[in-house]
């Protein structure tokens, strides 16, 4: 039988190729053009920190700024709502505008320097609006899908998705909370989709970074703390106030001990999350603009070599952590909500 010209492996080794000429190439070029226009280096600290940090326009490169709406309050001037362009000239130079004035990531009010109360659209919230319309676009098409198909055979993106929802079903929510993980398998399902959905859109380019923002996986500990601390029952108080076979004077250790614990369940959530994404964006940016402060083809191609090596573990962490943090939460409810065996 006469061998296929391509296969899947000749695809990939082409792929590998393609992207890494490519950042070789606009090396060189980059290369060329600093050295006749005698530019000084770009501030590579402040191109990192414009990717990880939240902002209130989307920055994808030099001339290709998407502005965002500000919608801001204040006592002394009420309610204001505009563009965010108005707080850049033509230079990209920050200016006041209407009596506001944009520092860094806060703005204030130009007179006094007051801080006001910021509702505005950021990055990351726009981020999370797209990801959020993912989700249901997803998931709403394939519930009607189900309907429609009956007992057919999933196919599409039914057939990618549906041994995801059986694995998080089985293998993460069922063993850890028990015969009544159908109450707690919805938020489940949401949490782990809503973290991996956002991982994976981190890592394309001009992407923000929603999952590494420390106010959104805060958030997402916060529910988890809310859910597992309102669904506790009898048994999971008594061991925390009361812990059974313990001497009393030993108690008096042991509850602050407990208390600690069930605030940093939380709190490990938060940062596991928001550490791990984050870490990962700033090795990639770090390693990407080593091209630009060598201005060598032989940098440019090795440092494309590695780039695309880290971003194949970065798409696994972006699974791993999803699993991680469902698999947390699923081990806190079970936890609370286990009958007593005692």
């Amino acid at each position: 039988m006469k061998k296929p010209l391509f296969t899947a492996k000749t695809a990939f080794l082409a792929l590998f190729f393609v992207v890494l000429f490519s950042f070789s190439g606009f090396t060189k070029t980059t290369q060329e053009e600093h050295s006749s226009e005698g530019a000084e280096e770009a501030n590579i600290n402040e191109v990192i920190l414009e990717h990880v940090m939240d902002d209130h326009q989307w920055h994808f490169a030099d001339d290709i700024v998407l502005p965002l709406p500000v919608i801001v309050y204040s006592s002394e001037k009420g309610l204001d709502i505009f563009s965010s362009s108005h707080f850049y000239n033509e230079h990209h130079q920050a200016v006041e505008y209407n009596g506001y004035q944009l520092v860094k990531t806060d703005i204030l009010l130009a007179d006094t320097g007051k801080k006001v109360l910021d509702l505005s659209i950021t990055k990351n919230v726009a981020m999370l609006f797209i990801n959020a319309s993912l989700l249901l676009g997803v998931f709403l098409s394939l519930g009607s899908a189900y309907k429609k198909n009956g007992g057919k055979a999933p196919k599409g993106l039914q057939s990618f998705l549906e041994p995801i929802v059986v694995f998080v079903r089985d293998e993460i929510v069922k063993p850890n909370i028990g015969h009544h993980y159908e109450k707690y398998l919805p938020y489940l399902l949401t949490l782990f989709f809503f973290i991996l959905f956002g991982n994976l859109l981190g890592l394309l380019p001009g992407a923000a970074n929603l999952t590494g923002n420390i106010a959104v996986t805060c958030v997402l500990a916060l529910i988890t703390f809310l859910i597992t601390n309102l669904s506790g029952n009898a048994n999971y108080w008594k061991h925390i106030f009361w812990t059974p076979g313990v001497p009393l004077p030993l108690r008096i250790f042991i509850l602050p001990v407990e208390l600690i614990g069930v605030i940093t369940k939380p709190i490990s959530l938060t940062v596991r999350l928001f550490v791990a994404i984050t870490a990962g964006h700033i090795v990639l940016l770090a390693l990407i603009c080593l091209t630009f402060i060598a201005h060598s083809y032989y940098v440019g191609a090795g440092v494309s070599l590695v780039v695309v090596f880290i971003n194949l573990i970065e798409l696994l962490v972006a699974g791993i952590q999803a699993y991680v943090f469902t698999l947390f939460t699923s081990l806190y409810i079970g936890t609370a909500t286990a009958d007593d065996h005692h």
